[in-house]
């Protein structure tokens, strides 16, 4: 894919910052038991990477969730600026790790989370950026869209935090919330730069190298 400028901001004037919030508790058991957060892409650990792209994508704030080798991921990556949050009850699912940080967010000032999974690297700072750009209210709700299909990152309004934690359970997190509310979701397509796979298995870490055309 060709290399793309990140969208402009076009939030209202006068809104409430949009706050990153990026998911990267997983002990990756399907991967042998190695946090996803340590991987290595590009000779950083995955969870740099996915810091930086939700800024450079706009987001004012980046709170990152840890918990499988917490003190580890601390050790060995660069996480100066963002604010960390514990979730000693990660291997319970993502659920868990959405509702810590949401938790984390409240009574800050946020405007709405702009929610990114660690182990999703091909999705790179235009994706973050486009649905960084349909924030308009703390109602907001939008999600990226690939081949017409929901996907990450996705954004909640402040408004809609509280039910969504009620609601975030193993490793749905919040799929139960958007189903009942996909009247409401603001889609946006990008589909044409980026690519939501997955780090999940031993032959997808192939995919953590050789990916310069996605930035």
């Amino acid at each position: 894919m060709a290399q793309r400028g990140v969208t402009p901001d076009m939030s209202p004037p006068g809104a409430r910052p949009v706050a990153g919030l990026l998911l990267a508790a997983g002990g990756g058991r399907r991967l042998g038991g190695r946090p996803k957060a340590l991987l290595q892409h590009r000779g950083r650990p995955l969870v740099e990477h996915a810091v930086r792209v939700l800024r450079e994508g706009g987001c004012e704030v980046v709170l990152v969730v840890l918990g499988a080798s917490a003190d580890l991921v601390r050790e060995r990556a660069s996480l100066a600026g963002c604010v960390l949050v514990d979730n000693p009850r990660w291997e319970e699912g993502m659920g868990s790790s959405l509702r810590a940080g949401l938790a984390s967010l409240a009574g800050t000032g946020a405007g709405a989370a702009l929610v990114s999974l660690v182990d999703q690297p091909g999705i790179g700072a235009e994706a973050v950026a486009r649905v960084r750009a349909a924030y308009r209210s703390p109602d907001s709700l939008a999600a990226a869209s690939y081949d017409g299909r929901r996907g990450h990152p996705v954004l909640f309004g402040a408004d809609r935090w509280a039910e969504i934690v009620a609601g975030a359970v193993g490793d749905q997190g919040a799929r139960d919330y958007l189903t009942a509310h996909r009247d409401a979701i603001t889609l946006v397509d990008c589909s044409d730069v980026a690519e939501p796979f997955d780090i999940d298995r031993p032959e997808d870490l192939a995919r953590l190298d050789g990916m310069e055309h996605l930035e």
